[in-house]
């Protein structure tokens, strides 16, 4: 198990947070169209069931490898979720990424945070010993540098 960590806390934080949302937001829309009934989830964030179902699958990823994967995780959710929001500027609000995950500028900067401070967390986090040691050479002599 990972001892205590910027990203074993944001995978923790987060992916805890992320299910709790994602779950809330199929009682504001469980539809599953193309982007189909889209609704605000507490009058901010636009939701459907695509949207929920992703939000779920990648905080409960959070919390499965929060005790010896959270570095990677904080990274790759990070970007993940940095790439959505600039993917979400990009189309504008009130439209779909990829035709079926609704966005708004709530969520814009929802997910440009989230994906800011998952980069922050895994740059805060140093490699696991187990890495470091991987990555050492073997100078001339035979020596690990």
């Amino acid at each position: 198990m990972e001892q205590a960590s910027p990203a074993r806390l944001y995978a923790t934080l987060v992916g805890a947070t992320l299910v709790g949302v994602g779950i809330l937001g199929f009682f504001y829309s469980a539809s599953f169209g193309s982007p189909g009934a889209v609704d605000k989830m507490l009058g901010i964030f636009a939701v459907n069931g695509w949207d929920n179902v992703l939000h779920i699958v990648t905080g409960a990823l959070g919390l499965l490898v929060a005790g010896y994967a959270a570095r990677q995780y904080a990274l790759w959710v990070g970007a993940l979720y940095v790439g959505v929001a600039a993917w979400g500027f990009v189309v504008g609000s009130g439209e779909a990424i990829l035709g079926f995950l609704p966005v708004n500028t709530g969520d814009n900067l929802l997910h440009l945070v989230l994906g800011a401070l998952g980069l922050a967390a895994a740059a805060a986090t140093p490699a696991s010993r187990a890495a470091t040691e991987a990555t050492t050479t073997t100078g001339k002599d035979g020596v690990t540098a």
